[in-house]
């Protein structure tokens, strides 16, 4: 379904208001996934779980997200973006609710791989369609733009709230249950507003009408494995992800080894969370400037610096700004990679017919620090309490930075060579 041509302002209303369902959707959707991210210690505490137990939570819903994104992508080229959307929205908020009561573990493990098949499967490539029909091919960027600056804000403000909230409710068990209730609430709301306001698409009719059949794509799929460009870029877009997956363990790591309150803690990680629509849209800028191979291994640079910094520095409370600082410059700058990582296709010349089935093939290799990373941090923590477990930890994420440099650095010798 290509972009409406209508400039009523009622299509307009609906156009622009289109774009705030998709923004809100898959900025709200995932934060019941994620709830440790800001509140780590007060889930452990109220769910009287391990750290491994814990990473192991979120380790299940990656890899069962892995195992749905392809079949996510054949299931949105048939069905209405409208109805799937919705259809997870409902489904995922409406179990948030259940774990509210803080559920068994193995209920828990449970409703992470329900997760993993409502958002990975049925919502996420089902919001991507949804944003390519939003805008002409002219402004793809600016769609994609506004979408991921959107996501980050719809999930950036209920956040500082509801830690305002919890903090107002004394930071206990209850006041989780109702952050993570008000969340279900939300997304769920989103949901029914997604109902109302999107349009019916059925991707599958553009197909139809053009005379062309979906096809297997086992050859591209291997002529892209050929590619050394990009098994280069997947390992970069690892070393970012492991990154991110490190920084998520910064408010635990305030909370036990600087003694900042569950409040500050969080604080500290919503502050963090702000720089998500900021980065990508200065990286964008930055990477037009300079070029994205070479942006990309500057960012990955500052990234092996500042963990490896954080791996040796002692647990001073003088030092406490520094670590903040540090933490800070790491996550601005694995944001700015984030937003620009997929670009790389693009400069190292993989070619515009191939550019899905690539971002594919990079995104199950890259995006596989969301199945081991959560398992091993909260493995290492439990063994090594304390400040060496996030000594460890911090080292791991500087040597996959280190192994990004590597990798973008060949990956900007190759550009040369292109040009």
């Amino acid at each position: 379904m290509a972009a409406t041509q209508d400039h009523s302002p009622q299509s307009s209303l609906r156009h622009v208001l289109t774009m705030v369902i998709l923004c809100a959707s898959g900025g709200s959707i995932y934060n019941v996934v994620y709830i440790f991210e800001v509140y780590y210690i007060p889930t452990q505490l109220a769910m009287e779980l391990s750290k491994s137990q814990m990473g192991m939570l979120l380790g299940v819903f990656g890899a069962v997200s892995l195992l749905s994104y392809g079949p996510g992508g054949w299931l949105a080229d048939r069905f209405s973006s409208r109805k799937l959307i919705t259809i997870a929205m409902i489904v995922t908020g409406g179990t948030g609710f259940y774990y509210a009561t803080f559920p068994s573990y193995p209920v828990a493990l449970a409703l992470h791989a329900f997760w993993g098949v409502s958002i990975a499967l049925i919502f996420w490539n089902a919001m991507i369609r949804a944003t390519r029909n939003w805008a002409p091919s002219s402004m793809q960027g600016r769609a994609f733009g506004f979408l991921e600056a959107g996501r980050g804000l719809a999930g950036i403000i209920p956040s500082t709230i509801l830690l305002g909230v919890f903090s107002w409710l004394g930071s206990t068990r209850m006041a989780l249950a109702t952050v993570i209730s008000s969340w279900s609430v939300i997304i769920v709301l989103w949901g029914v507003a997604a109902w109302f306001v999107l349009e019916d698409d059925v991707p599958s009719m553009a197909v139809e009408s053009e005379g062309r059949k979906p096809k297997a794509g086992w050859k591209e799929v291997i002529q892209v494995l050929k590619m050394p460009a990009v098994w280069l870029i997947a390992i970069v877009i690892s070393a970012a992800n492991g990154g991110f997956w490190a920084t998520y363990y910064f408010t635990p790591y305030a909370t036990e080894v600087f003694l900042l309150s569950f409040a500050a803690a969080g604080l500290l990680s919503v502050g963090r969370i702000w720089l998500n629509p900021i980065a990508p849209f200065i990286a964008g800028f930055i990477a037009d400037r300079f070029g994205i191979a070479k942006s990309v291994t500057v960012f990955l640079i500052f990234v092996m610096i500042s963990f490896a910094l954080l791996t040796l520095l002692p647990a001073t409370a003088s030092l406490l700004p520094f670590v903040v600082f540090l933490g800070a410059l790491s996550a601005l700058c694995i944001y700015a990679l984030r937003g620009i990582y997929f670009a790389l296709l693009d400069e190292q010349g993989v070619p515009t017919a191939m550019t899905g089935t690539a971002a594919g093939v990079v995104s199950v290799i890259g995006f596989t620090p969301d199945i081991y990373m959560p398992v091993l941090s909260g493995a290492i923590l439990d063994s090594y309490p304390g400040l060496p477990g996030y000594r460890m930890l911090f080292a791991g994420a500087s040597v996959l930075a280190a192994l990004g440099v590597a990798s973008a650095w060949m990956l900007l010798r190759n550009k040369s060579r292109l040009s």
